[in-house]
């Protein structure tokens, strides 16, 4: 009876405990929502993205990566990606001013994110003597990727800078666009020139590609969402429309579900382990 006893205090703990837990999952940090795969509370999403973002007190969302912390202005989970902005990074506000403290951006691509095709780097005032400088042919404006690794002067961007086309210009400012394939280019690139921006391009949704795109600032990051079956069991409206998460310790999967966590689906069996024995109890959400 004693073992019944303990064994039955100790559900009850685990239920409760796991009760607390699952309401925190919040699904906004400011007007940014916030959906699995990703998350701003531990146990929330999925352990592939743990400590990956920020909420601050202030409701602004930040990306956690080796280069720094960065203000995320946007996330899409139809096209999977995030778009994070760089203080240090030039802008038009200061359109003279290329002697920035820039960090060079990097990514943790263990923790399935990549940089997206999208992107585009402009230069500013690059020691000709040790970059590659020259122009490129036209089709390589809007695919880069597809062209060698000189740093283009004559690009759409350097061109057509969005919000102030003639900024550099005017300001006699030198230009060119390049496309890196790992962080470490960037690294390399910045040691020889002054500043940089990252732009990425836009899908805006009309007209056919590639003109349904447009220029903006920012960095394109793009992610994985991972789906399982017990993750879409979970999410089942018919099995109780729980919230896929983790265990924080063993990083196993969870559905949170509005009265605890289960190790399958809300309105089935959980199954729970005491020193050595297992007790299976089913719980309704």
């Amino acid at each position: 009876m004693a073992f019944i006893f303990f064994f039955l205090l100790y559900i009850s703990t685990i239920i409760n405990i796991s009760s607390s837990q699952s309401t925190i999952c919040r699904t906004f940090c400011g007007e940014i929502p916030i959906h699995y795969p990703l998350s701003i509370d531990d146990g929330c999403g999925s352990s592939y993205y743990l400590n990956m973002l920020l909420c601050t007190n202030s409701s602004i969302l930040h990306f956690r990566t080796p280069s720094g912390t960065y203000p995320v202005s946007s996330i899409d989970y139809t096209d999977p990606h995030l778009v994070i902005t760089d203080p240090s990074m030039w802008s038009c506000a200061n359109p003279s001013d290329t002697n920035f403290a820039a960090t060079p951006f990097s990514l943790d691509t263990s923790k399935r994110f990549s940089l997206s095709t999208r992107n585009e780097y402009l230069f500013f005032n690059c020691d000709k003597n040790s970059v590659l400088i020259e122009p490129k042919p036209a089709y390589c404006d809007r695919f880069p990727d597809r062209c060698g690794s000189a740093c283009d002067s004559s690009g759409y961007l350097c061109r057509n800078l969005p919000g102030c086309p003639s900024a550099l210009l005017e300001n006699n400012v030198s230009c060119c666009s390049y496309y890196p394939k790992a962080s470490e280019s960037l690294r390399l690139m910045l040691k020889h020139c002054e500043s940089y921006t990252g732009v990425y391009w836009r899908t805006i949704g009309t007209t056919v590609p590639p003109y349904d795109q447009e220029p903006e600032y920012g960095i394109r990051i793009d992610f994985e969402i991972p789906v399982t079956t017990r993750c879409l069991e979970c999410e089942d409206n018919r099995k109780g429309s729980g919230v896929c998460g983790f265990d924080t310790e063993s990083r196993d999967f969870l559905c949170l579900c509005q009265e605890g966590n289960m190790t399958t689906f809300c309105s089935g069996t959980v199954v729970f382990s005491v020193a050595g024995a297992v007790g299976i109890g089913a719980l309704v959400c």
